[in-house]
């Protein structure tokens, strides 16, 4: 049995979507009762946090747990506590924990990277079998820009020519599932990437050859991006984190790009053009009022 934790976010409901397609038995973690109607038709569900995980009755049905949960300040905190109830129970499953491209690299210094790093460090201190899904940022991380290319025609962000394996969301969770359904022992790291590394030039480029109106990257800086990510309620220690993330993109953090997607589930990852084409009512219609994270 499967445990899937954030069942209801953008990655783990397509992870539990995707085991319940395939014929796995999957069971969803909520935090509210309330989020269980919005849940994939999972074989169960249990109401539950990271923070105050299930008893070790509950968790010992589960062999295998796909660990993730949404950049925040007591990310890092919150799955240790989880990692710990779950070396409690005693059976030793094996996690497939979701993180960030980034973490494995000590040199990087973005705060969500370091969050994931200090969860890995744990895991391992534990020796509970783990594969690590490590993403490249998300292309629906673009939709945090929708009413500015709406308004604008403007893709703002100070990161330079720096250049980015933008990945969908479902080929993550793709990746995910597959992982889950095969892991045996310690797993690999997958780097899960888009098919190629694009500039945020690029990027506005292909928004605008897809929806047919002129798009321009415009090259922002720290202090303008601070104010204009806070203007839009995100909060101090994930805005100084998107700062962060900015500057590794810059300097090249982010210009990776691997075959794993193909490697993990035989399918090719999505082009961002064709992402771009299921987005059309975001990107031309009202505004997102789309977060960040």
């Amino acid at each position: 049995m499967i445990l899937v934790t954030g069942a209801t976010g953008r990655v783990g409901y397509r992870v539990a979507e995707y085991l319940t397609e395939a014929g796995a038995r999957a069971t969803a973690m909520v935090r509210v009762p309330a989020r269980v109607m919005a849940l994939p038709r999972v074989a169960g569900h249990i109401v539950s946090t990271l923070g105050d995980p299930p008893p070790p009755d509950t968790l010992q049905a589960f062999d295998r747990v796909f660990l993730m949960s949404p950049a925040g300040e007591a990310q890092e905190e919150m799955e240790v506590v989880f990692v710990d109830a779950l070396v409690a129970a005693g059976h030793r499953p094996h996690v497939v924990k979701l993180a960030t491209d980034g973490f494995q690299d000590l040199d990087c210094d973005v705060r969500f990277m370091r969050s994931h790093r200090g969860v890995a460090r744990h895991l391992e201190a534990t020796g509970l079998p783990v594969t690590y899904v490590a993403a490249c940022p998300y292309m629906e991380n673009l939709l945090a820009w929708t009413d500015e290319i709406r308004e604008n025609g403007l893709l703002s962000a100070p990161v330079g020519r720096g250049r980015v394996g933008f990945v969908a969301a479902r080929d993550v969770a793709a990746t995910a599932a597959h992982a889950l359904m095969s892991c045996d022992g310690d797993g690999p790291t997958y780097v899960v990437t888009g098919p190629e590394a694009l500039t945020y030039a690029d990027v506005a480029k292909r928004i605008s050859a897809v929806f047919a109106r002129q798009v321009d990257h415009a090259e922002s800086t720290p202090s303008r991006t601070r104010s204009a990510l806070r203007a839009k309620g995100v909060g101090p220690w994930e805005c100084e984190g998107m700062l962060e993330m900015f500057d590794w993109i810059r300097h090249g953090g982010c210009n990776v790009v691997t075959g794993d997607v193909r490697d993990v589930t035989g399918e090719n990852p999505r082009p961002i053009e064709r992402w771009l084409g299921k987005q059309r009512g975001a990107f031309l219609g009202a505004p997102s009022g789309a977060s960040y994270f």
